[in-house]
């Protein structure tokens, strides 16, 4: 076999894991490069991710198919979960998690169809947390609730917020030596250090960073279709592309 295989190779080569970075209404880019690997029969064994990545990893994890997942993002609109209420947060949360619960077909971690795992951010301890337990629409309701836009979410007594705080690429809690694809979701955010930008390298894992993207949120939701389609013709390309010495794939 080729020593330098491509990206499509190397994943088909053996069994690997996902992981799925935050980053704000990054989900759309989310779906748009699972549903290629979806397409090419590239199905992840485990998966686990922060915020956005927390979102589409879970959705698919319990069993809700990438063409479901597109769909539902493409026809999201603010009204669907702009609920604003006071609290530490601009919404309270609860038509997100409403729909959520709606969309998952499983209640638990424990019904998904591959093991997942998301980070969240606990505020006591100040410190991420992986939660893999218990029910899931909660778990995922606390990594995506962004500071200043979501009230804290409460696990067991404790509020929490959004898992890209201190996890922003999703990788605590996928276990050291997992052959793993990396999916990196580029910040533009102006309040993040250089170094919480960096690309993360690991052990056996293949990245693939899509630039360019744009900049997708409540008042602009509409530019989630360009970036489900730009991160579909990346990752197409990305899959062509020979995976270097540093496992890495990085496209502009």
């Amino acid at each position: 076999m080729n020593a330098r295989p491509t990206l499509q190779q190397w994943l088909a080569r053996e069994p690997f894991a996902l992981a799925l970075s935050s980053g704000f209404f990054a989900f759309f880019a989310h779906a748009g490069m699972l549903s290629v690997l979806e397409q090419r029969g590239l199905l992840p064994v485990r998966i686990s991710g922060s915020s956005a990545g927390a979102l589409v990893g879970s959705l698919w994890a319990a069993g809700v198919d990438a063409a479901t997942i597109a769909g539902e993002l493409m026809h999201l609109r603010r009204s669907d979960f702009w609920d604003p209420a006071p609290g530490a947060g601009l919404l309270r949360g609860r038509l997100f998690r409403r729909r959520l619960q709606a969309l998952l077909p499983v209640a638990r971690f424990d019904e998904t169809r591959v093991p997942v795992a998301v980070s969240s951010y606990d505020l006591l301890r100040a410190r991420t947390r992986v939660l893999e337990r218990g029910e899931l629409a909660l778990a995922v309701c606390a990594s995506c609730a962004v500071p200043l836009m979501f009230h804290p979410v409460w696990i067991e007594r404790r509020p929490h917020l959004d898992g890209g705080i201190a996890d922003r690429p999703g990788l605590a809690g996928m276990p050291h030596g997992t052959r793993l694809l990396f999916h990196h979701i580029a910040s533009r955010s102006p309040w993040r250090t250089a170094g919480a930008m960096q690309i993360p390298t690991r052990p056996r894992m293949a990245t693939l960073a899509i630039q360019g993207l744009p900049r997708v949120h409540p008042f602009a939701l509409q530019r989630g279709r360009v970036a489900f389609d730009r991160a579909r013709r990346a990752t197409e390309l990305a899959l062509t592309q020979v995976v270097d010495d540093m496992r890495r794939v990085v496209l502009a």
